[in-house]
């Protein structure tokens, strides 16, 4: 199956010629993954924690919940 992929295959021309758009696009899913998940734990929002861990969302959910639903902190 794979002696059907020749080096110079589309797919891999694609993949190889745009790999740094994936490693980009997961390394910010990370970073925003574990700021949500630090937010939501600090907060003691269990169900946000849960949701933010288990849902993987590609950077949407994180974003959204630290822009509408991190509780501000009071001092």
């Amino acid at each position: 199956m794979l002696s059907n992929l020749s080096a110079t295959s589309p797919i891999l021309d694609f993949y190889f010629k745009y790999s740094w758009v994936l490693i980009i696009l997961v390394l910010v899913d990370v970073i925003l993954k574990g700021m949500a998940l630090w937010q939501a734990g600090r907060n003691n929002q269990k169900s946000w924690f849960v949701a933010l861990f288990l849902l993987n969302t590609v950077g949407v959910l994180p974003i959204i919940y630290l822009l509408f639903f991190k509780k501000t902190p009071t001092q």
